[in-house]
């Protein structure tokens, strides 16, 4: 099977991949991807060992220099032989593939991987801010910042690809890579192909750094701040807990060190972050909307001294009570149905599927989530049952007494809208009628 070279480069000198590479015959760790490793975990301890103070100023550049990257690589793109190719079949909407069920699980992973929703990075992020934020002003536009990115990384990228299909004299479908093999197989290609090659392989390999400290910045930050809400005695000692979680992480990530270690690369990108985050997305919204209830959600918003107008209002009231669990239901069913196994392409062998018990793995890690979260539900009951606590399900989902704000913010005085059980405040939430009442359930 003929290889290009900078396949052939990936392959055999990145990852150290040989003819013989398989699950079973796994190989050792390749020094040079540890000492990489290495360094990426050193340059995220060293960002976040000092909290959001120091984090804070570095995503200034993190955030922004891809931006500026994409910009320069948009410009030369779009003088290239081709170019306009690419962006035409980028532009030029093939409306079949909406009937195709497994396009749409994957728009909607790619929007939980680019977003986050479901993950915690945007709720702990967000709790650094004030508590009178406006959070609905910034989520709508992180939701709209995120599409736009997307969009306009889709004009570079296609630029590049319809110049690939030129220089091979191929139909620009035909050229088309997604995941590693796009970024360190296809663009390193296409860069040897340009003038000063050094530069923009420099420019491009930056850019990724750059988004990759950026999203791990945030995992590490949820993990870190979840640790130290749980046990608040450990804030003082921040620095402890951000080496240790950096450790763990980079231990954990010894595994894809190895010549086979794209394997294990493969086998969590194919699982996880895919139905389990859909449904623990699905449990989020039944239990605040359906649970907690939309009155004292609403009220919990108004409190924020955020005020919704009434088309906001009715437009979120109608996505979280019904439009957008019974979607994710769907894709969560369909993405089961329409399950394919987890799958290499190798030098010599196409769509190397691995064995059943690696595929068990997958399976496990998926619901690793699912069963933590039933597992702590499971926890909660018999540590209430120990306490002499009421166990009923009722009980057990109302909020407690200290449920709210660290700080309470002075309100005012709004009588008769909490004594007619609720009814009131979501239609208060939108106009100036109340403010800050708590109604229980």
């Amino acid at each position: 099977m003929r290889t290009s070279a900078s396949e052939e480069y990936y392959n055999r000198v990145m990852l150290g991949i040989e003819e013989d590479t398989t699950w079973e015959n796994y190989g050792g760790l390749r020094w040079q991807l540890v000492l990489c490793l290495l360094g990426a975990w050193i340059i995220v301890c060293s960002c976040l060992i000092k909290g959001v103070q120091s984090s804070g100023k570095v995503v200034y550049f993190t955030a922004l220099f891809p931006y500026l990257v994409l910009l320069i690589l948009l410009i030369k793109g779009a003088t290239l032989p081709g170019a306009a190719d690419g962006i035409k079949f980028y532009l030029q909407p093939k409306l079949e593939t909406l009937k195709d069920i497994k396009v749409w699980g994957d728009a909607a992973t790619q929007i939980f991987y680019s977003l986050g929703p479901a993950f915690g990075g945007l709720i702990t992020l967000s709790s650094y801010n004030k508590f009178t934020n406006n959070c609905h002003r910034d989520a709508v536009l992180i939701a709209l910042a995120n599409c736009s990115t997307s969009i306009f990384a889709g004009f570079v990228i296609f630029s590049i690809i319809g110049f690939m299909a030129k220089e091979l004299g191929q139909e620009v479908g035909d050229v088309i890579a997604s995941g590693p093999g796009l970024a360190f197989v296809a663009y390193p290609e296409v860069v040897t192909k340009l003038p000063y090659p050094p530069i923009w392989s420099f420019l491009f390999f930056m850019m990724l750094i750059t988004l990759g400290l950026d999203s791990q910045f945030t995992f590490m930050e949820t993990l870190v701040t979840a640790v130290l809400d749980q046990y608040p005695d450990m804030r003082k000692k921040k620095h402890y807990v951000v080496i240790g979680s950096c450790l763990a992480g980079f231990f954990m990530g010894l595994p894809m060190c190895a010549k086979g270690g794209v394997f294990m690369f493969t086998l969590i990108d194919s699982f996880s972050a895919n139905w389990s985050v859909l449904l623990m997305a699905i449990t989020e919204v039944l239990l605040i909307m359906w649970v907690y209830g939309y009155t004292n959600f609403f009220g919990n918003i108004r409190e924020m001294g955020i005020r919704l107008p009434k088309v906001s209002f009715y437009y979120w009231s109608a996505n979280w009570f019904a439009i957008t669990p019974i979607i994710l239901g769907f894709i969560t069913i369909t993405t089961w149905v329409n399950f394919t196994p987890a799958s290499y392409t190798l030098m010599g062998k196409i769509d190397y599927l691995f064995p059943n018990g690696i595929q068990f793995l997958g399976w496990m890690m998926a619901s690793g989530p699912v069963f933590i979260f039933i597992g702590f539900a499971i926890a909660e009951y018999y540590l209430r049952k120990k306490a002499g606590k009421a166990v009923d399900i009722k009980s057990m989902l109302r909020p407690s007494g200290k449920f709210g704000p660290a700080v309470r913010y002075p309100t005012p005085s709004v009588p008769n809208v909490v004594n007619d059980g609720g009814k009131n405040l979501a239609e208060a939430a939108y106009t100036n009628e109340a403010y800050g009442s708590q109604v229980h359930m």
